[in-house]
């Protein structure tokens, strides 16, 4: 099956979306606020229905209400199967886990299961 351009781009805008920032679509990075280039870089690790996620510190430039909004849509691709992997250092975030394990100096001290 062949993937046109049309397609191509309402696949981008959907992933753009659902970050929550559609409206930024056409404008170029320099013009993006940090938080926004942070949610760029989401959608673009998503739109390619991944098997694994791997997540640096993904709400790092993020405000509380989007770092939830964020933390709850990689919670829903969980729920999809894919295997999400995130690097946090903020425990409310490490909180959307199902388990959290805590390095200190490379080395594991903890591991938590909810």
């Amino acid at each position: 099956m062949e993937i046109t351009g049309a397609s191509r781009r309402q696949h981008a805008l959907d992933a753009l979306e659902s970050v929550g920032i559609a409206r930024r679509a056409f404008h170029r990075p320099s013009e993006m606020s940090g938080g926004e280039q942070q949610r760029v870089a989401i959608a673009r690790a998503l739109i390619n229905d991944p098997l694994i996620i791997l997540a640096d510190e993904p709400t790092g430039n993020l405000d509380t209400a989007t770092s939830l909004n964020i933390m709850a849509l990689l919670t829903e691709q969980c729920k999809k199967g894919i295997t999400v992997i995130v690097v946090t250092h903020e425990e409310d975030i490490a909180q959307f886990t199902q388990r959290t394990i805590y390095l200190r100096d490379g080395k594991i001290i903890e591991e938590k299961r909810r």
